[in-house]
């Protein structure tokens, strides 16, 4: 009797990971049906048809409940992430009001990216155009991303 209970309840922990934790792979749902199939096979084939038919029955009881406890969304509520994340990689250049027209110098050659900085402040940038020597002073002409985009000052 120990074996198949241990059976039902393997069952049922294969079933749940199907589930929650490996839906549409199959393999959960394959383990849960091999070890219901031979509980029941082992309950009529030691302890008779009636005895079978119990077990039939408790695996179907234990596989709806195991079916309705995984598909709460209580259940999982209490493992699932609550924060949010709002920070950000690197600072926008929205952040340090850096806007079209502002003027700076090229820190690094941007060959089309690289590195400017603008009122203090370093930044990525994209050449909109050509390359940009390092030490060129640049204008901003638009943003992209957290890139901005910049020319050459002729």
């Amino acid at each position: 009797m120990f074996w198949i209970v241990l059976l039902i309840v393997l069952g049922a922990i294969f079933l749940m990971a199907e589930l929650v934790l490996l839906p549409g792979v199959s393999i959960g749902g394959i383990l849960a049906l091999v070890c219901d199939v031979a509980a029941a096979y082992f309950a009529f084939a030691w302890y008779g048809s009636t005895a079978g038919w119990i077990a039939i029955g408790a695996i179907f009881v234990v596989a709806v409940a195991v079916t309705i406890f995984s598909l709460r969304a209580k259940t999982w509520q209490k493992l699932s992430l609550r924060q949010q994340i709002t920070s950000s990689s690197m600072d926008t250049p929205q952040d340090h009001n850096v806007k079209v027209g502002d003027r700076g110098v090229a820190v690094t050659r941007l060959a089309p990216m690289g590195k400017v900085e603008i009122a203090g402040h370093t930044f990525e940038a994209k050449s909109a155009t050509e390359l940009i020597d390092q030490q060129s002073e640049i204008e901003v002409t638009g943003f992209e991303n957290f890139n901005i985009i910049v020319k050459k000052i002729k």
